[in-house]
């Protein structure tokens, strides 16, 4: 009769790497005294225990999905994995220690954006993950009790302010306010009640509210059921050097946009 490892023994075999998602110190320790020739790769908000091969996240994706399609795009990128490869990625699902793994192969052909979003925009990855963080806890909790929706623009501030209009007055225009500050998110969550979109610099300084886009829309390519925010956030991060954040007050979700295509959507409630 069969045992467990022949059901689950194809998940590990001919693998070129695994992919350590967070691990505790322990964990990896386990993996370093293995005999096996494997190419042992981390991927984590900090490299807590010391791997030569080592990936970056920048937040916390809570859908797995993400975290993975983030840890192997870095991956391909730096050169630890080449396209091809088969992986099997070791991660957490249901608490804190690593409880799942799942077999991948690496394709370059799949690219979907997200690594770039974070590591190779212009503007800085702290600044683009509080925005993101900000949209989301925007997503969770409304505008008094209600939903809303807001746009984020974020990086290469000089040329989105050269491709919009000002809709009202820029509370921001003799500021030196960033994005992240505790008491500027709560202005920003009131602000979220008008139109137009945030215009923030690369290094995270609010630079205008209320803030119309211009860019063409020609050619931008949104699913349905998104309106005229969405498909303003795409044509502006492909006309700029910009990413678009925005929270859709229709479905709640928080998608991020890179060169007028969504890199990463993300549901609030489940963050």
């Amino acid at each position: 009769m069969a045992g467990i490892d022949d059901v689950f023994g194809d998940i590990f075999s001919d693998v070129d790497a695994v992919v350590l998602f967070s691990p505790s110190g322990s964990y990896y320790e386990q993996f370093i005294e293995l005999d096996e020739e494997l190419e042992l790769i981390v991927v984590g908000t900090e490299n807590a225990v010391g791997s030569d091969a080592f990936v970056e996240l920048p937040i916390e994706f809570e859908n797995v999905a993400d975290r993975i399609r983030f840890g192997l795009e870095g991956a391909l990128e730096r050169g630890v994995i080449d396209d091809g490869d088969v992986l099997a990625c070791a991660t957490s699902v249901f608490g804190d220690g690593t409880d799942t793994v799942s077999r991948v192969r690496a394709d370059a052909d799949s690219h979907t954006g997200i690594f770039d979003l974070f590591a190779k925009s212009r503007a800085e990855p702290e600044v683009i993950r509080a925005v993101l963080e900000l949209a989301i806890e925007l997503g969770k909790k409304g505008q008094k009790g209600k939903p809303v929706g807001a746009l984020f623009v974020v990086g290469d501030a000089g040329k989105v302010m050269n491709k919009s209009r000002p809709l009202s007055y820029n509370p921001f225009e003799k500021s030196h306010v960033h994005v992240g500050d505790p008491i500027v998110n709560v202005m920003l969550k009131e602000f979220s009640r008008l139109d137009g979109a945030f215009v923030i610099s690369d290094s995270g300084k609010l630079v205008s509210a209320y803030r119309y886009l211009e860019p063409s829309a020609e050619g931008v390519d949104i699913p349905k059921g998104l309106g005229a925010r969405h498909m303003a956030g795409g044509a502006i991060s492909r006309d700029t050097n910009a990413v678009s954040i925005v929270l859709s007050e229709s479905d709640g979700l928080v998608r991020a946009f890179k060169g007028g295509e969504i890199v990463l959507e993300v549901d609030p409630e489940e963050y």
